[in-house]
């Protein structure tokens, strides 16, 4: 079953305690995961103008969608924001996001990002053959005069790619660093039984599976000292 955080966002004071507004979101947001047996794991309301482009319960429902592995709903697009620059970092943030209005919008911003991206990467790659192949003809020599050895002892390749790794176990522990200390906090120390939270709570591990006391160790040992 896909899981969803559903985020709403008014304007104004007015609208948010009145309610005008979000219950048009709402009832928008429940008709599509209704209709699509999904299930609803938190909500987030936000009162703030949509030019406004930082908000922390938005940050919170991007954080506990891609946590969960869960889907961000909106009512409409324009909740989440006007700006294409912000839709687009929220893309290559992860976080997967639908608005109830046009269920495949997700799916049609991506594809025209990546033709835009497509076709400017064309014409770099374009530009870049005829700027060589005029250094070429100038006379110009070209390439790396070493070459693979270079690379070899600058080293990159399996290196590199040990890193990137690396790296990304690093940021999704840094993710999951608060949910662990506030499970640690409610009493649940030991590896089963902070499993069995991480588990109940609908946080995923890196992978997309389910949290054992073998995964749960291999994450403490990532964060900081404080938080084990």
């Amino acid at each position: 079953m896909c899981r969803v955080v559903a985020y709403y966002r008014v304007s104004t004071e007015g609208q948010g305690r009145s309610g005008l507004g979000l219950e048009a979101q709402r009832h928008a947001v429940r008709a599509l995961c209704d209709s699509r047996g999904w299930e609803v794991i938190d909500e987030r309301t936000e009162i703030e103008s949509g030019k406004n482009d930082t908000r922390p319960e938005l940050a919170a429902a991007m954080h506990r969608a891609k946590v969960t592995g869960a889907v961000l709903v909106v009512a409409k697009l324009d909740r989440l924001s006007r700006s294409v620059a912000f839709l687009s970092a929220l893309q290559d943030s992860g976080t997967r996001f639908v608005a109830a209005d046009m269920p495949e919008a997700n799916e049609l911003t991506v594809h025209i990002m990546a033709a835009v991206a497509q076709a400017e990467r064309k014409a770099i790659g374009r530009r870049t053959r005829e700027a060589l192949q005029a250094a070429k003809a100038a006379g110009r020599r070209l390439g790396n005069p070493n070459g693979a050895a270079a690379l070899r002892r600058a080293g990159k390749g399996n290196v590199a790619a040990v890193a990137e790794i690396k790296a990304g176990a690093d940021s999704f522990a840094a993710d999951l660093s608060p949910i662990v200390a506030d499970i640690q906090a409610g009493g649940a120390t030991s590896l089963p039984a902070i499993a069995a939270e991480l588990n109940a709570r609908h946080i995923q591990t890196r992978r997309g599976g389910k949290w054992h006391p073998s995964s749960v160790r291999n994450l403490l040992a990532r964060l900081p000292s404080a938080a084990r």
